[in-house]
């Protein structure tokens, strides 16, 4: 007796790949129980930015029982994962890249709802390895860790790890499903100042105090909020205060973000940053720091990857509110958008209105709702990987498209 249908394999499959497709569906779904169990278990042990050492080897392990010949940790990053499946038709085909991520926010966990991600990239590897003694190419699985801080695609892309892709896919959980992506440029900065400690009460004067530059620099960032851009952002909290309120503060350290849609007003915007700090520390006679690092780039979304993604959404009568306006977040997915055709599709996992980054968005990625959309997700990725293995023509456009040919 035939099982009965479930959301991910209702799909209305037509064209000349619908068996495939099909398969593609079934397969995740005879896994779902894997699957999910992986996005709950990484949900309830979050773990933060380049420390996703569980994470990481639940994705390595799961991906390594389908086939995959898994290299852990890959190249100098402790808790990034690769993984290669040949083709059962030969190498000589296109080369995919399907994407997964799994580190959490600190103090917030799974406020993003990267174990979505996660479990939809290796549900999307578990199925294509199903298929794979009908494609030609290689199918290539990569859990890439830190991307709410640090921008770990990069070093990635800086290690060779995405050498040879002709497409990279990752799905992002969201209030609202838009297959294209727009992303501001993001920089991640830590300020250090330095003063003098001195007693707070007896003998202020022989002090500098480091705290009083910080709270200028904050000061100093809402009033050049007046003179940015309405896209661009900058936001920041503080790391260290000082130890005690009768202690002059000898040092301080803030976290802050700058963030735009523009790749030349970023540069300014990063110097017009360090002008600030230099200014807050001249006015308080410390000594200050700004080291920057993490950098995400804007998304250049692949509209020949985004369509096949739309047609496979339509089959499952899934709409694109494309009409909403985009949430502008950063990610490095952005990064690996510059060097090779990729997409980024979000979809809606909640109700619109449910901000991310929000104890109301990481509860949601648990429920019910969450766990079909992750099924879902993992069988458009591995739907349309499986796209581009059968039509290398449509892999020729995408380059074609990346390079504006």
């Amino acid at each position: 007796m035939s099982r009965p249908a479930t959301e991910v394999t209702a799909g209305r499959f037509e064209g000349p790949h619908a068996d495939v497709k099909r398969q593609l569906a079934e397969a995740i779904d005879r896994h779902r129980d894997e699957i999910l169990a992986l996005s709950h278990r990484i949900h309830q042990h979050p773990e933060p930015a380049f420390e996703e050492r569980q994470a990481a080897n639940w994705v390595a392990e799961a991906v390594s029982r389908h086939g995959y010949q898994v290299e852990h940790p890959a190249g100098r990053l402790e808790t990034a994962v690769t993984g290669r499946m040949p083709g059962g038709l030969g190498t000589d085909g296109p080369r995919i890249g399907i994407l997964a991520e799994y580190d959490a926010l600190p103090g917030l966990g799974h406020g993003c709802g990267h174990n979505t991600m996660a479990a939809s990239g290796v549900g999307a590897a578990i199925a294509l390895a199903g298929v794979a003694s009908q494609l030609r190419g290689e199918i290539v699985f990569l859990g890439t860790p830190a991307e709410e801080r640090g921008s770990g695609k990069q070093f990635m892309i800086d290690d060779g790890l995405l050498d040879g892709l002709d497409a990279a896919l990752l799905f992002h959980p969201s209030d609202r499903t838009q297959a294209a992506c727009a992303l501001l440029a993001s920089e991640d900065v830590e300020v250090t100042f330095t003063g003098f400690q001195a007693h707070a009460a007896a003998d202020p004067w022989k002090g500098r105090n480091a705290l009083d530059a910080l709270v200028m620099l904050f000061g100093s960032i809402g009033l050049w909020r007046q003179q940015l851009r309405p896209d661009a952002r900058v936001h920041g909290i503080v790391i260290e205060g000082g130890t005690a309120a009768n202690i002059i503060p000898d040092r301080t350290v803030g976290r802050f973000m700058i963030r735009s849609t523009d790749e030349m007003e970023f540069g300014r915007m990063r110097e017009r940053f360090r002008q600030l700090v230099q200014a807050a520390a001249l006015a308080a006679e410390c000594e200050g720091e700004a080291v920057f690092s993490g950098g995400s780039s804007t998304m250049k979304d692949n509209a020949t990857l985004r369509k096949q993604f739309l047609t496979n959404m339509a089959a499952y009568g899934i709409s694109d509110n494309a009409v909403l306006p985009q949430q502008l977040g950063s990610s490095d997915m952005g990064n690996v958008s510059q060097v090779l055709p990729a997409i980024h599709p979000s979809i809606a996992i909640c109700d619109e209105g449910v901000p991310g980054h929000s104890i109301e968005f990481r509860d949601a990625a648990v429920l019910p709702r969450a766990d079909e959309v992750t099924l879902v997700a993992a069988a458009l990725v591995a739907q349309t990987a499986w796209d581009m293995f059968a039509d290398p023509g449509l892999v020729a456009a995408a380059w074609a498209e990346f390079r504006g040919d």
